[in-house]
């Protein structure tokens, strides 16, 4: 992905520490939760872990010989040198094993949950997973997962509702997610601005979306016409009658 100028995880680093900042002051919480949807590999979770930025991760794995085992002892080893965040705890989803293992294993992941959300229910177990998220975040899934999921995890606790932070692309409608959110006790708001997520992989990719975004009468003027994928961030929080029972959690 660095060969295509991956950048929305490190676009939304410093959106996520503010919000971990807030949930804390507001819940008084000493390390919430944070739950990444569509987590592969805790790109997200290494950011907010250690002071590196895409492009260093990128240079931490390419100069390496190492096979898996060796580059898990060596995530490892840095997470339990004590030189990232401890104040916070990190859950991943994806439907990627492979992906949630290694990021679990190497220590970026505290916890992992392996589910398709669209397709149906969790398991209990997986259930008891998600109720303890404070913060759900994603980078790039919406779209692919819709408010099926979202409403499921939300649900997952039965008195308590999680805060939430999705950077969405524009060629996908977070319209029916806020429905159904608001229909759980949420607010969304969306944030100004546009976040560059990647370039195109190629002239075709690039036609295809910009014609959905012709169809859903988006202006890419400017945007998506020179080259980038761009996203929009949304935020969402319940109403206060809707965040209740915090110490009951922590």
């Amino acid at each position: 992905m660095s060969d295509l100028d991956y950048r929305i995880p490190e676009l939304a680093k410093p959106f996520f520490q503010q919000q971990i900042r807030e949930y804390r002051a507001s819940a008084r919480v000493t390390a919430p939760t944070v739950l990444d949807i569509g987590c592969s590999y805790g790109v997200n979770a290494a950011l907010l872990r250690f002071d590196t930025t895409v492009p260093g991760l990128a240079d931490y794995y390419n100069h390496t010989d190492s096979d898996r085992a060796g580059l898990i002892r060596r995530d490892r080893a840095r997470v339990n040198a004590g030189t990232g965040r401890t104040d916070v705890r990190f859950l991943g989803m994806d439907v990627a094993r492979p992906a949630l293992n290694y990021a679990h294993e190497a220590g970026l992941l505290d916890d992992v949950v392996h589910a398709d959300l669209e397709s149906g229910e969790p398991t209990e177990e997986q259930r008891a997973l998600l109720a303890t998220a404070d913060l759900v975040v994603s980078t790039g899934c919406v779209g692919y997962v819709t408010e099926k999921t979202l409403a499921r995890v939300a649900t997952a606790h039965p008195r308590r509702r999680p805060w939430m932070a999705h950077f969405v692309l524009r060629m996908f409608d977070f319209a029916p997610i806020a429905a159904e959110l608001a229909a759980l006790g949420y607010r969304t708001e969306q944030a100004p601005g546009l976040y560059q997520q990647r370039r195109f992989a190629s002239e075709a990719e690039q036609a295809q979306v910009l014609n959905t975004l012709s169809v859903n009468g988006i202006d890419i003027t400017g945007w998506e016409d020179r080259g980038w994928l761009y996203a929009n961030l949304y935020l969402s929080r319940p109403l206060p009658k809707h965040h209740a029972d915090i110490e009951d959690t922590h």
